[in-house]
């Protein structure tokens, strides 16, 4: 049964996996945390180790972290030793990600998409961001992405605007 978990050096050769998927993936852009993997960690596991201890570092509201970037928790849905997909949750919003971006943004590997992967990960999700203080999550996704559009609006979100390019979707965290 897939679940969220926290990032794990346990997962690596199936993280490296999905990342070679998705950048073979024609049909998506790359995601953007794609590109964070530090080049190190694809390559060397005591540096894939460090990557993870980075992940989990990036949920400390102390921790140093890239300009426009919040503190985030990222969770990988796997079942068992298989990745299927990465969440994050951004505890806070800057403007930019008011317009893009939002509270939570999901991607599920391509070998694994059109299985409910991404409506259960986002519900899973939602008590998480409860947790962490965020009553009503905002999400968003590009106008032309149906499938996002469906995953979001099964989870209860409520369209409320564009915002350029980006529809703009209120999401309850408590059920």
């Amino acid at each position: 049964m897939p679940e969220l978990i926290n990032p794990t050096s346990r997962l690596r050769v199936s993280f490296l996996a999905a990342i070679i998927e998705w950048r073979a993936d024609r049909d998506y852009p790359v995601p953007w945390f794609v590109t964070d993997v530090d080049p190190p960690a694809l390559v060397v596991p005591s540096a894939f180790d460090a990557y993870v201890a980075r992940l989990l570092r990036e949920r400390d509201e102390a921790a140093d972290r890239a300009p426009g970037f919040v503190p985030m928790t990222t969770l990988w849905w796997t079942d068992g030793e298989h990745m299927l997909g990465r969440l994050a949750i951004r505890h806070r919003l800057t403007p930019a990600l008011e317009k893009a971006g939002g509270h939570i943004g999901y991607d599920v590997r391509p070998s694994a998409r059109r299985r409910g992967h991404a409506t259960a990960m986002l519900a899973a999700a939602l008590p998480i961001a409860e947790s962490l203080g965020i009553n009503e999550a905002l999400l968003t996704c590009d106008e032309t992405n149906t499938t996002s559009r469906l995953v979001i609006e099964k989870n209860g979100g409520r369209f409320v605007d564009m915002a350029g390019s980006k529809r703009r979707y209120r999401v309850p965290t408590r059920a």
